[in-house]
This record gives structure tokens, C-alpha cells and sequence, in this order.
């Protein structure tokens, strides 16, 4: 229990200075490789064995072969940083643009044409992980007796952060920028959401 414990108040604690950040793109690239590749490590923890899209055809991935299933570090890396914009859309409650965000990574890596189901979906839980890390739903837990931490979702609701309306504004005129610079998005995804 109290590995546990202490494990939550790391994680908590690396969270907190995560998002202490500035939301500017520098800032992301500067995470460390080994930062990066512990995101990346959460997520696949938290990568289902199944993933069924709304057109019905489950893809199913193979937990056994992890390097074929992820990503480059690269990649996590941009996938880290754009999820992190999208959390502080989040925490600035600016809904629209949290959801344009994240739509604008999958539809760019998803016509890229450069992976495959398994690594899209991948891509699409490394960005909800990093999301779930930084609006506080997520927790790193380790057992007493267990040698691995486990990825767990925290029950009831996060705690609030604050955002500040110069943060808001940053926030989303980065996330325009970021849109507006990949393929348009279809005018369904672009109608408000409530």
C-alpha cells in the first residue's frame, strides 16, 4: 500500500510540474528521450488487445509484439506534444478546440499512410494517456510484491486546475495554428460540440 502511495504522489508530482510548463511547442521538444519513452510505455500498458472503430472491423493487437505495435520515439514525441495541447484545451474548457486538435493529429497520421491499424490506434491511446495523465485521471500504482507499476484510471472526478485567460488564449491560437496547418478537417467534425 504504501508503494502505492508513493508511487501516486510521484506520478502526481511529475504531472504537476508537466503541466507547469508553458504550452508552447519548444517546450515539448525539449522533453527528455527518457521522459518520452515512459509516456510511451504508460500508453502501451494502456493499450487495448482490441480496438473496435465505428465502422465495426476490430483490429486486434498483438500485445507479445510490442516493437510492431508502437511507434518511433519521434513520433511519441510529437503525439506527447499535441495531446499536452490538447489537456490544457481541456483544463481551459475550450471544447471545440480540444476536439479539432485531436482530430487534426488522427486524420494526419491516419493519411500519412505511414502505419498501420494497430500503430493508429496506438497513436490514438498516447494521446489519451497523455491527456488522462495531465487533466489528473490517470494514476501509477505499484503493489506491494509487484515488480511492475500498472496504469490504472482514477474514479471520480479530477481536480480542477485553473486556467488563467491569457493561458486560454495561448492555448487556442496555438491549437489553430496547429489545425490549420495539416488537412482540413470535414465540416461534420468541425460542428460545435456540446
Amino acid at each position: 500500500m504504501r508503494n502505492s502511495y508513493a508511487a501516486g504522489i510521484s506520478f502526481g508530482l511529475s504531472a504537476a510540474v508537466f503541466l507547469t510548463l508553458s504550452a508552447s511547442q519548444s517546450v515539448a521538444q525539449e522533453l527528455s528521450e527518457r521522459s518520452v519513452k515512459t509516456i510511451m510505455n504508460y500508453a502501451w500498458s494502456y493499450t487495448p488487445d482490441k480496438f473496435t472503430p465505428p465502422n465495426g472491423k476490430t483490429i486486434f493487437i498483438d500485445k507479445k509484439n510490442r516493437e510492431k505495435m508502437m511507434v518511433p520515439v519521434a513520433k511519441g514525441r510529437e503525439v506527447i506534444r499535441v495531446a499536452r495541447l490538447t489537456a490544457h484545451a481541456q483544463i481551459c474548457d475550450l471544447r471545440e478546440d480540444q476536439v479539432k486538435n485531436y482530430r487534426s493529429l488522427m486524420l494526419r497520421e491516419t493519411k500519412s499512410k505511414q502505419w498501420t491499424e494497430q500503430q493508429i490506434v496506438y497513436i490514438n491511446q498516447l494521446h489519451l494517456t497523455t491527456v488522462m495523465m495531465l487533466v489528473g485521471k490517470l494514476q501509477i500504482v505499484k503493489k506491494d510484491g509487484d515488480t511492475d507499476k500498472k496504469v490504472v484510471v482514477k474514479e471520480g472526478k479530477a481536480a480542477a486546475k485553473t486556467c488563467t485567460a491569457e493561458q486560454k488564449s495561448k492555448v487556442k491560437e496555438l491549437i489553430t495554428k496547429y489545425v490549420s496547418s495539416g488537412p482540413a478537417l470535414a465540416s461534420a467534425a468541425n460542428k460545435k460540440v456540446k
